[in-house]
């Protein structure tokens, strides 16, 4: 019983209300993966703390809540309600711009040929240590904006431009004050080992960041004051070597990390069977991961972070999604925004993914919410729309929800609210006027 309740949001009416799944799972993979749960005529109920009370047929949710009272309700008819998207991949703090880069990889440069000659993360890396906390914060929040105006509700947050303690520092402070101001929700990680600094080998970076880095985030972390989920490392050839990555991961996950790692991107590392015997979370990129690891991701639950912007932008094989759908992989999504792959919107990566990785619509949904919410450890809170979890919800003007993938841009006038806890935090202005009381 309802009574008189006052809640804080209710969606009526929607033509869909996809729920991706209605089981509490974790994560989806194989069948789950490629049958989601979506009800017809639909609604849903957020309450004043920003969770969800109820979802269920519209004539039940009416009965059940009617002598509720709601500080917003939003008409969802001919409109389709989804989950907040969630990007489990992005390097969004940086300063500089690499836009003339492209030209060089356009006329035929590898981004490792780029990165020797003293571009790609070297170059991102200069102009970042110049800037100040303020200059970086604003960018983020300015990057951040854009990727929740295409529907991302959650997003995971890297350092790994700065590598040196003072500007890896800098970075996370500025993603912690993200997180204070900001209704995205975010994750953070510390990824000092994104790239070897010049003046140092492997083996002093390495040493650095086990010996200071971390035990002044440990630090941090106990004073309050930084508060860092994941830790990340750059595996592969000429960056970290398996061994400095298993020195460092295992040094990250001893101070209460999450591991979440670049591997097997450019060359073959076997980075995905470190991952498993580390108990990683989430690995990342994995174009050129070996049938071996893709088993061992399987078996011990290690979800795929895969990038169809990386693999686009630089030319690089596609990673085999199929492979890992059909051999029990979680598969999850990132936009892996950068200045090397610059897309803030997750809607694009899902048709990517579709098209260049053969994945159905189904599975990009599913790896672009409940799946990358896993990789992020969250898909208890995130990544469906199911009773008990946050309130985040996308309204999309289309009767079929699957016009979010197979719209190729155009997204500002596709998506019609983003909703973060209840709150409705962007209202495209094409759309209708929302009713409150």
């Amino acid at each position: 019983m309802t009574g008189r309740q006052r809640h804080r949001l209710l969606l009526e009416n929607a033509q869909q209300l996809v729920l991706v799944c209605g089981r509490r799972e974790l994560y989806l993979r194989r069948d789950g993966a490629a049958s989601l749960a979506v009800l017809q005529g639909a609604s849903l109920v957020v309450g004043l703390d920003g969770c969800i009370k109820a979802v269920g047929q519209a004539d039940v949710i009416r009965n059940q809540f009617s002598q509720a009272t709601f500080e917003r309700i939003i008409d969802c008819s001919g409109k389709c309600v989804l989950p907040g998207l969630v990007d489990a991949h992005t390097h969004p703090v940086w300063a500089g711009d690499r836009v003339h880069e492209f030209a060089m990889k356009l006329a035929g440069a590898s981004y490792m040929e780029i990165h020797q000659a003293g571009g790609g993360i070297h170059f991102t890396v200069e102009h970042t240590r110049k800037a100040t906390e303020d200059e970086l914060f604003n960018t983020l929040q300015h990057r951040l904006e854009r990727m929740l105006r295409a529907g991302s509700t959650l997003v995971e947050c890297k350092s790994g431009y700065g590598l040196n303690l003072e500007t890896e520092l800098k970075m996370l402070r500025v993603i912690e004050r993200s997180k204070e101001s900001m209704d995205i929700g975010i994750s953070s990680t510390y990824c000092g080992a994104h790239a070897v600094p010049k003046g140092k080998t492997a083996a002093e970076a390495t040493d650095d960041i086990i010996n200071n880095h971390l035990p002044k985030l440990k630090e941090l972390k106990l004073s309050g004051e930084i508060h860092v989920n994941n830790i990340d490392v750059f595996c592969e050839k000429g960056v970290f070597d398996l061994e400095s990555t298993r020195r460092i991961l295992q040094a990250g996950k001893d101070i209460g990390l999450q591991i979440n790692f670049h591997g097997d991107e450019l060359h073959p590392m076997k980075s995905a069977e470190l991952g498993a015997e580390l108990g990683a979370l989430a690995i990342s990129h994995l174009e050129e991961v070996s049938d071996e690891g893709i088993v061992a991701m399987a078996r011990v639950e290690c979800a795929a972070v895969l990038l169809p912007t990386t693999a686009y932008m630089l030319r690089l094989k596609q990673p085999q999604a199929r492979k890992m759908l059909e051999e029990g992989v979680i598969v999850a999504l990132g936009s892996d925004f950068n200045p090397n792959a610059y897309c803030f919107s997750m809607p694009m990566v899902m048709h990517l993914a579709c098209v260049n990785m053969k994945m159905s619509m189904n599975e990009a949904l599913a790896a672009a919410t409940i799946n990358a919410a896993y990789a992020l450890g969250k898909s208890d809170t995130h990544g469906s729309l199911e009773v008990g979890k946050q309130g985040d919800v996308l309204i999309i003007n289309s009767s079929r929800w699957e016009h979010l993938i197979y719209q190729f841009g155009g997204h500002e006038t596709l998506i019609s609210y983003v909703i973060v806890k209840g709150k409705v935090v962007y209202q495209n202005e094409r759309c209708e006027t929302m009713s409150s009381y």
